[in-house]
């Protein structure tokens, strides 16, 4: 009896024994699949061409957004960011996208001439008297026609430059004194001063310093943030509020790469569609007029505005660019004078939205 007691005990022993163990073994399985659970996804690395160099408004709205992608994913996203051209230059940005040199690439659409025939349309003469007002304009045109020469790519944001004016050595206070007066400009702007009987000369902004010292042009034409950021101050002691064209740009996304990413990180990238558009455009405003601020105080620059007459002569010369825009834009499809009704409404709504 006491042999088999003891031989029962045994048993009972390597059997808690084994329950033990096998416990054991669960509890390392239940740990390591909570710990499988609760690691980290991996960053997702993403890469952000753009042309302009660093200081300019396109790359100041690049890394807000990439700081602000960075925050709302709590890390999970990392953006490289490559101004001044050291990824992709202008002209290849939208391909580059397209092919995957860059996930993510800044362009500027009036570069490209007849590769983006609706978004164009708001590098007009129409009047834009802000870049906040343009780009709201421009993002809500976006959507409501979601335009098929976007149809490549997951286009993330818009915004405009602030409107073009006129920075010149010698005063010009009339339409008149525009005649024959060498300035340099590009696109629509370039145009606008041919009509109104100004001699435009074509250049990347990067040789217009050059330019002006060896009396190549006797000015330029483009937004007023140059001033500072260009320094064309020093030279250019005179300018014309005439509030010729804005630029257009675009963020976009190459398609593969949006579709690879998670819905939470869509997501946050959606949202900041509008958002970053109102922001850019609030930020070019404030940066204008903080540039003539440091003019005036810096080389005592003499600012002029146009007179409602001369206002109405220059709609009126270069009201042929809108008729052209509106044919050429028939010929290929678009509801042209929708799109203008819809721009002229959105233009007014946010003007009254926005003081300039």
């Amino acid at each position: 009896m006491k042999t088999r007691a003891l031989v029962w005990l045994a048993v009972l022993s390597a059997a808690a024994l084994l329950f033990a163990a096998c416990g054991g073994e669960q509890k390392k399985e239940a740990k390591s699949a909570e710990g499988q659970e609760k690691a980290p996804a991996a960053t997702i690395k993403l890469s952000y061409a753009n042309f302009p160099p660093a200081p300019t408004f396109p790359c100041v709205q690049m890394e807000r957004w990439k700081a602000e992608v960075e925050a709302r994913t709590n890390g999970g996203v990392k953006v490289d960011t490559y101004p001044g051209g050291t990824l992709l230059e202008a002209k290849n940005m939208f391909r580059g996208v397209q092919e995957g040199q860059a996930d993510i690439g800044c362009l500027c659409m009036s570069y490209q001439p007849g590769v983006f025939p609706l978004s164009i349309v708001t590098d007009l003469p129409v009047g834009f008297t802000s870049s906040t007002v343009a780009s709201l304009t421009l993002w809500d045109l976006y959507l409501k026609y979601q335009p098929k020469e976007f149809a490549g790519v997951k286009v993330l944001t818009m915004f405009t430059s602030a409107p073009s004016n006129i920075m010149s050595k010698q005063p010009v206070r009339t339409l008149a004194e525009l005649a024959g007066l060498e300035l340099r400009a590009s696109g629509t702007p370039s145009k606008v001063l041919g009509l109104l009987g100004a001699t435009p000369v074509s250049m990347p902004m990067s040789q217009c310093p050059e330019a002006l010292q060896k009396g190549v042009v006797q000015g330029l034409l483009s937004s007023l943030e140059v001033l500072k950021d260009f320094n064309f101050a020093e030279i250019c002691r005179f300018e014309t509020v005439t509030d010729f064209p804005v630029y257009p740009f675009a963020v976009v996304m190459n398609l593969d790469k949006w579709n690879s990413l998670p819905e939470e990180v869509k997501k946050v990238m959606d949202d900041l569609g509008r958002e970053q558009a109102e922001w850019t455009g609030r930020y070019m405003d404030a940066h204008v007029r903080e540039s003539l601020d440091w003019s005036k105080e810096k080389y005592g620059i003499e600012v002029f505005e146009l007179s409602a007459a001369d206002r109405a002569e220059a709609e009126a010369k270069t009201k042929g660019l809108v008729d052209e825009w509106t044919a050429q834009a028939q010929a290929g499809g678009l509801p042209a004078e929708a799109v203008l009704k819809d721009l002229a409404e959105l233009k007014a709504k946010y003007e009254a939205q926005y003081a300039k």
